[in-house]
């Protein structure tokens, strides 16, 4: 399933958040960046005009790893929001960006992202 990021309320990207973290409620996923002008430079500019701390920052490599983005939305192909405590932005322009929802609440990691918790169970096996 492709999810949509928002970011202010506008549309910037898409993810599959195709790796998790069933027990600690965790989702991630590469941004498929599809606008040229989203990346460092884009991220690292939000976060400064927001207040948003920036926990990694390498000019020279373009790397960045962002705090917690409390305007930075992913819904699902029906509009429901994938609430976390806290969803971040890390990566590099030369290989990309990934997206991070933390702290989703259970039983709705579970109703969302059955693949994960199914993935999970069968590394206990």
């Amino acid at each position: 399933m492709s999810y949509n990021i928002y970011l202010e309320n506008q549309l910037i990207d898409t993810t599959l958040l195709e790796k998790g973290d069933a027990p600690m409620g965790v989702v991630m996923g590469k941004i498929d960046i599809t606008i040229e002008s989203i990346g460092y430079t884009f991220f690292k500019e939000y976060c400064i005009d927001n207040s948003v701390s920036v926990y990694n920052d390498a000019p020279e490599d373009k790397i960045l790893t962002t705090a917690g983005i409390p305007k930075l939305l992913v819904k699902d192909e029906n509009g429901i929001e994938i609430k976390g405590v806290a969803t971040y932005i890390e990566g590099m322009d030369s290989e990309g960006f990934d997206i991070t929802i933390q702290g989703i609440p259970h039983p709705f990691y579970e109703e969302q992202f059955p693949h994960h918790v199914a993935a999970y169970n069968n590394l206990l096996k």
